[in-house]
């Protein structure tokens, strides 16, 4: 039954004799601080690489699709069409461009806080989402114009009856749905499981 139960995932333990289980997965091959330190790799890992393709998919509309016709995807139903949206989904609260950027600021922060307890896979890729499109709306305000702090983001994904986004909004929507998920499984961000 031990045997079984190491096999499940349950850490080896050292027998009467103080000798270490023979499984893989000993904790002196693997200690928590490393499981830690992996996670958070691919939290950063996943940021990173949805913050660079927002960035460059950006920097390619701008250069060519701003102040063009739409470009049909599929027909009318999903076009690329280049908007600056200074407020949130669906143009939201256009007046409230600063508030938009503190709260993209807070969501960062509180991100790479809780990245220190982390020790969930699906946390790390929930959170890396949701650090990568939150950084990549963030460089918008902070960097196009009217100005720091205010700038408007760049949308260009237009699906007929729905918001124009950028893959930042999707990156940031994939994430939350992601957590939410997890919660509903019991999963908590530093690998325990619950049941509510």
């Amino acid at each position: 039954m031990a045997e079984a139960e190491r096999i499940i995932g349950t850490p080896d333990i050292p027998d009467a004799e103080g000798t270490e289980g023979e499984g893989t997965g000993s904790p002196a091959e693997e200690t928590p601080g490393a499981r830690g330190k992996r996670k958070i790799a691919v939290l950063f890992g996943v940021a990173a690489f949805a913050y660079l393709l927002d960035l460059v998919s950006k920097l390619l509309v701008v250069a060519r699709l701003e102040h063009h016709q739409p470009i049909e995807v599929i027909g009318d139903w999903l076009k690329f069409e280049v908007i600056r949206n200074s407020g949130a989904a669906f143009s939201f609260g256009e007046a409230f461009t600063i508030i938009f950027t503190a709260i993209a600021a807070t969501v960062i922060v509180v991100i790479a806080r809780l990245a220190r307890k982390l020790y969930s896979l699906p946390w790390a890729i929930a959170l890396g989402l949701l650090l990568g499109g939150a950084l990549g709306n963030l460089t918008d305000r902070l960097f196009r114009t009217p100005g720091v702090f205010e700038g408007a983001v760049v949308d260009f994904i237009s699906v007929e009856h729905f918001a124009v986004f950028n893959l930042a909004d999707s990156a940031i929507v994939c994430g939350g749905i992601l957590i939410v998920l997890l919660s509903f499984r019991g999963l908590d961000p530093d690998g325990t499981v619950h049941e509510d």
